[in-house]
């Protein structure tokens, strides 16, 4: 067994080991999920057993002071996590495959079976997936903060709705969410394509609401569904794992079994009497405190919110305020808007210095 197999065997190991490390406590510390974090824990250590059969071999012939690589300098731009996450695991790739290519020579054959890096690395490949859809989705989640406009096609009535949602963009609106529940699929796709690629274009985020084929479809950020929409289990297991989906709740026992079928946020509502839904629950700020100490993840507020009442609803603690026919029934629809995001920024800022709600 030549030296020169030992130390490509020893180098690719260690690199495995170390790319499975960072990307098994990305999975623990980072999102908390103790599933993912054992499954490449388990991989990991695997490896290392099966690697470990050529035993003192390996570090006999590691010689670190003459290798040409090790005055290597790194890289020190700055990276986002998903770049890390993706750069690590496929460190870890690359190192499976080079140690199953080697397994399969002669010497090496008969302490290493190949098929078990080859099966290694495609896992590898599903946690990958995994592990990077959750980070791309908590991204997401981290940008469910401020005016939150629904554009409700019936409150907009004649009115355009991409001209509208321009308007509320350049107001300040952070989430915009297509809401319509008679337009026929293909009008509703068209129309869900444009707000995608405009939403897009400006950086903020799409929601689609109750129709999980139109979200499938534009691809957006994710889905809002009711209590009585498509059932929350069913709608979270179909929709891609780095996708946002939000649930409506007026109680705290509603928002706590979404929040544990795997909600990104809760919509708590009617807040207020609303001119939207005159037939809606007025459950008021005390339930919106309540739920919102009821559950660790965001809490949107809904249900007549406008500039005069919005902030009230972020010093109660919702991250965001849901508005309908407060910006789109306002003649300057994008002053509108500007106004209530204002505000919103500015309570913000102030619960931030006071402590509120850390």
């Amino acid at each position: 067994m030549s030296p020169q197999t030992l130390r490509i065997i020893d180098a690719n190991c260690n690199r495995i080991g170390e790319g499975l490390r960072f990307l098994e406590d990305i999975s623990r510390f980072v999102l908390n999920d103790a599933v993912l974090s054992q499954q490449l824990k388990t991989t990991r250590h695997s490896i290392i057993k099966d690697v470990s059969k050529l035993g003192i071999k390996l570090i006999s012939e590691r010689n670190s002071e003459s290798d040409v690589g090790a005055n290597s300098k790194p890289g020190n731009q700055q990276q986002e996590l998903a770049s890390l996450i993706t750069a690590n695991a496929k460190r870890v790739e690359e190192g499976l495959r080079v140690i199953e290519e080697l397994a399969k020579l002669p010497e090496i054959s008969p302490i290493l079976d190949s098929s078990r890096f080859q099966k290694a690395r495609f896992e590898l490949y599903t946690l990958e997936q995994n592990l990077l859809s959750r980070i791309l989705r908590r991204q997401k989640v981290a940008e469910l903060k401020g005016l939150y406009v629904i554009l409700d096609t019936q409150v907009l009535g004649d009115k355009d709705i991409i001209d509208a949602a321009t308007r509320t963009i350049r107001g300040g609106a952070k989430i915009l969410q297509l809401r319509d529940k008679h337009q026929e699929k293909g009008n509703l796709l068209t129309t869900a394509q444009k707000l995608k690629d405009l939403c897009a274009k400006s950086n903020i985020l799409f929601i689609i609401n109750d129709h999980l084929d139109i979200a499938l479809a534009v691809d957006a950020d994710g889905l809002h569904v009711g209590q009585e929409d498509l059932p929350f289990s069913i709608a979270r297991r179909e929709l891609p794992i780095d996708k946002v989906i939000g649930c409506s709740a007026k109680t705290p026992e509603q928002a706590r079994k979404a929040a544990a079928e795997g909600a990104d946020y809760i919509a708590v509502g009617s807040i207020f009497p609303t001119p939207t839904k005159k037939e809606a629950i007025v459950v008021g700020i005390e339930r919106l405190r309540q739920i919102k100490q009821e559950v660790s993840i965001p809490v949107v507020a809904i249900g007549g919110i406008n500039k005069d009442n919005v902030g009230e609803v972020i010093s109660a603690g919702a991250v965001a305020a849901a508005v309908i026919s407060a910006v789109l029934n306002q003649k300057d629809i994008e002053e509108a808007t500007r106004q209530m995001a204002k505000e919103i920024e500015q309570k913000t800022k102030d619960n931030q210095k006071t402590g509120k709600h850390r």
